[in-house]
């Protein structure tokens, strides 16, 4: 588990194909690694991966080819920059929430703009997880724990306070970049709970429960 607190901006030094996979090995910039063991997750862009070798100044991670498809980091390039998180302890503070490294989906950017010393993204989500998103509710983009400011169907916005582009991948953010996805936690398992069984039997069922339960009219 992670908070979506962004600990240090790291890069891709290399990339090896393996089989279908690929072994990552990451500069950690600032990260501070030691006391880290084998197997530590450590979250990449809001992926968790897990640390399978330490090198002098950073880690070693694998990412299967389900995670390649689903997640932004197949568009990595040696170079490019990442936000990293190591996982929650128990004397860890929560300043943003909880966040499993379980990425949903991709978002796209579609919109910026400057509002006072903030910058204001505008994002679009696939329909299918859309529901999830809520005014004012929490997200997690490329691993970073942000407050849903508006959303508008699938669009939702965000805003960045200047400490927050310039310590996290943000600031390379440009129209169409590609996000890692994370929706609340307690979102999911909320819909879940309220539409039991039938929920695979997908979101018009959903609806419907909501509506006889008057969450929605």
């Amino acid at each position: 588990m992670f908070t979506g607190i962004i600990q240090a901006i790291g890069y891709i030094q290399k990339l090896e194909q393996k089989g279908g996979d690929v072994r990552l090995t990451l500069n950690t910039g600032d990260l501070q690694l030691s006391g880290s063991d084998l197997g530590d997750s450590i979250a990449v862009n809001g992926v968790c991966l897990t640390a399978v070798e330490y090198t002098d100044n950073g880690f070693v991670a694998d990412v299967s080819g389900e995670t390649l498809e689903t997640t932004s980091l197949g568009f990595l390039k040696q170079g490019s920059p990442v936000n990293l998180e190591k996982a929650l302890t128990l004397n860890t503070a929560l300043g943003g929430h909880i966040v499993s490294g379980h990425v949903d989906g991709l978002g796209t950017l579609v919109s910026q703009r400057n509002e006072g010393r903030s910058i204001r993204y505008e994002f679009s989500v696939p329909q299918k997880f859309a529901h999830y998103i809520a005014e004012k509710g929490s997200v997690t983009i490329d691993g970073t724990s942000l407050t849903v400011n508006h959303v508008d169907g699938n669009h939702f916005g965000v805003n960045i306070v200047p400490h927050t582009r310039d310590n996290t991948v943000f600031k390379n953010y440009e129209i169409n970049t590609q996000v890692n996805i994370e929706v609340d936690i307690i979102a999911r398992y909320l819909e879940r709970l309220l539409t039991g069984q039938s929920a695979a039997q997908g979101d018009s069922q959903l609806l419907n429960t909501l509506s006889e339960s008057g969450f929605i009219k």
